[in-house]
């Protein structure tokens, strides 16, 4: 069984900003928003990693 991914993003946050757009959010929405922040953020280390640095920098991402 899969471990569940911790929650990076704030809902409210995201809710109110879709909300803003005048748009709703799915009951789903979040948890793809998180898998997405999750990929990016493993990509930028493993370039950060082949950059042999340990430290992630915009340009990583």
């Amino acid at each position: 069984m899969a471990k569940k991914k911790e929650m990076l993003v704030v809902a409210s946050k995201v809710k109110a900003y879709i909300k803003s757009k005048k748009m709703m959010t799915s009951s789903d929405a979040l948890a793809a928003l998180n898998d997405k922040i999750y990929a990016l953020l493993d990509d930028g280390i493993a370039r950060t990693k082949a950059n042999r640095r340990s430290t992630v920098k915009p340009q990583d991402l």
